[in-house]
């Protein structure tokens, strides 16, 4: 019986990661913290006091006061411990805070729709989930500790108004240019981290994307090029990094020479006010250390300028952090079937968010800056698509180069949500199942695999569940993979780190992953280019073997996969070219072009077409990798 639909869920955006949500996180550490840095302030603001008032004794003769001397050693043991404790929950709690906010983007990343996730290109995605993740944490804990910073001086310039107004007043005159100098401080910082965090986003996402085609560059002899188009933002970077650096020094230097101005002036009114007899020795000793205390004013710049670092890091995060999850209807678990599938009028349209890799749009964004909330570009990758997949069948889907196949690979499996139209899969559109019910119903596999896991039978296990040893072993034998895994040094306990593997058998590990957890829907996107024929064979038998019991959509390049399916949906600009059997189908000249290679059309009457594509190309090939890595 299929189940009830009910409303869909719509979850409430989250709120950007400021300091209140993380704070939230961990308020006993983040209380302590600001207890142990009051309780420093307090302790270093009543040393004074307790230091004047010792020496005023002193300075008047009589009894040594060892209640005075006792006081003091007590008050600074007193700021010394605060300050020790204020350092350890510092460092832990912003471990803690680090940890958490990269754990909740991540999450959140991997819980949104591929097209929108992954718009952020992979090095600038990388970057924000390490670096601006860290900087983003430190703002509750830098602000939990900046209260010393601020109750110092405020505490201070309360301690010259008692002892005497006018030693005050003469403080309070450079005051304004102190407070103007912080405010300068804290904008001028603001940008130039702004501005540097983007330049360091460009080289990673440039040296991410050298690095995925490091074959290509050393066989087209580019290196040095790329080495140079990799560097080239450093010049940028180098210059933020400098005027990082100069606003920091001009604070330095403004500060080096107003805060001795500043404590001069108090200690020449003090002193003439001592001359007057308006005071006495221990009160200028403490109006002295008051001072000391106020001009440390300038010690804000150090927080201020973490803060602004903060604050521009966890505006990069928002973007990510506000993803919406995949909507769904909350239904329960698909009834009982073999996996029949229906495609209504299914189209899907590419959009500028899966343009964020470009570089250098002249949209007003910085060089390489990722385009996350772009304008849709209109162009159509899938239209109109209308199919029925009979449950326990097998599906080629065929085509050119850029005809949608990987597209369409991606929809049926709900890797990517269609723009228009519905997927169902045994009568359920997979747009109302939970994805945490949905995905364990559903095997991938690509032609380049990523490979998770420790050794190679936690990668073969590695999915929407864990997959016992058995299933490990009987996948592995499916796709032909346990013939070279016997050979390595400790079979299926060998690290992947010492097992080196060929492009083939990286494929063959993807597959048995994919047949070690078996579900009602199979999808091999070009899963089997990098097969030799008689490995190729026996992966066949294996899927034949699950006739009846699992469909299996196979995005073919090779004529022998074509022959043996089912039906195949021939795809052409994005668009239905037609759907049959193999056979018929053949008796177009434009479908048997589809598989013509370079050695002629007599291996094509022969039945041995061997097309060797390069991939199954296609619009979303990393958002591929990340749901066959089972993070849907």
């Amino acid at each position: 019986m299929r189940p009830k639909p009910r409303l869909r869920l719509r979850p409430r955006p989250p709120a950007p990661s400021g300091a209140r949500r993380l704070a939230r996180r961990h308020p006993g550490a983040l209380l302590a913290l600001f207890l142990c840095s009051t309780g420093g302030a307090l302790a270093a603001l009543a040393l004074p006091a307790a230091l004047g008032h010792t020496v005023g004794r002193l300075v008047d003769g009589g009894p040594v006061p060892w209640a005075g001397l006792l006081l003091c050693a007590a008050l600074t043991l007193a700021e010394t411990g605060f300050d020790a404790g204020a350092a350890v929950l510092t460092t832990s709690t912003g471990a803690r805070l680090t940890a958490h906010l990269r754990t909740r983007t991540t999450a959140r990343v991997l819980a949104a729709e591929p097209r929108r996730a992954l718009a952020v290109p992979t090095g600038d995605l990388t970057a924000r989930l390490t670096a601006r993740t860290a900087d983003a944490a430190t703002a509750p804990v830098t602000a939990a500790g900046a209260v010393a910073g601020v109750l110092l001086p405020l505490g201070a310039i309360v301690g010259l108004f008692v002892i005497d107004p006018w030693t005050a007043a003469a403080f309070l005159l450079g005051a304004p240019l102190l407070v103007a100098l912080l405010h300068t401080f804290t904008r001028r910082t603001a940008d130039a981290g702004a501005d540097y965090q983007r330049a360091q986003s460009v080289i990673a996402h440039r040296l991410t994307e050298a690095l995925d085609g490091a074959d290509t560059i050393r066989a087209a002899r580019t290196g040095a090029r790329e080495y140079r188009r990799i560097l080239e933002p450093l010049t940028t970077l180098a210059a933020h990094g400098r005027r990082t650096w100069a606003v920091y020094g001009r604070a330095a230097g403004q500060s080096a020479l107003l805060l001795p101005l500043l404590m001069l002036l108090v200690l020449a009114v003090g002193g003439l006010r001592l001359h007057a007899g308006a005071i006495g020795v221990g009160d200028l000793v403490a109006a002295s250390r008051y001072a000391a205390l106020a001009v440390g004013i300038g010690s804000l710049t150090g927080a201020l300028g973490a803060l602004a670092r903060s604050r521009a890091a966890a505006r990069t995060l928002d973007p990510l952090l506000t993803l919406d999850p995949l909507p769904h209807e909350g239904l329960g678990p698909l009834p009982g079937g073999p996996g029949h599938l229906e495609l209504r009028d299914v189209g899907v349209v590419q959009d500028g968010k899966q343009d964020g890799n470009q570089e250098g749009k002249q949209d007003g964004r910085q060089d390489g800056e990722p385009l996350l909330n772009g304008e849709p570009d209109g162009k159509p990758l899938l239209t109109g698509v209308r199919l029925t997949v009979p449950g326990g069948t097998s599906l080629a889907v065929v085509g050119r180069s850029g005809s949608g196949k990987s597209v369409f690979a991606a929809v049926v499996g709900r890797l990517l949500d269609p723009d228009t139209g519905t997927v169902l899969l045994d009568g359920v559109p997979l747009t109302a199942m939970d994805p945490a019910l949905l995905r364990p119903e559903i095997a991938y596999a690509f032609a380049r695999p990523a490979l998770p896991g420790t050794t190679v039978e936690d990668t073969i296990a590695f999915g929407p569940w864990t997959a016992g040893p058995a299933a490990v072993r009987e996948g592995a034998r499916a796709a032909r993979a346990d013939g070279f895994v016997g050979l390595l040094p400790y079979g299926y306990a060998t690290p992947l780190t010492d097992a080196p593997l060929s492009g083939g058998e990286r494929q063959r590990l993807g597959l048995a992953r994919a047949f070690a957890h078996p579900g009602r829907l199979l999808i091999l996107d070009d899963a089997l280019s990098g097969l030799d024929t008689v490995t190729e064979h026996h992966v066949r038998r294996a899927l034949d073997e699950r006739a009846g019991r699992c469909t299996r959509v196979i995005v073919a390049h090779r004529l022998s996969s074509a022959a043996r399916a089912d039906q195949v949906l021939w795809l052409e600009d994005g668009r239905v070219r037609a759907t049959g059997p193999h056979e018929e189908l053949w008796a177009d000249p434009e479908y048997r072009a589809v598989f013509r290679t370079e050695t002629g059309e007599a291996e094509e009457r022969a039945g041995v077409g061997a097309y060797e594509g390069a991939g199954a190309g296609g619009a979303l090939p990393r958002a591929r990798t990340e749901a066959e890595a089972g993070v849907q």
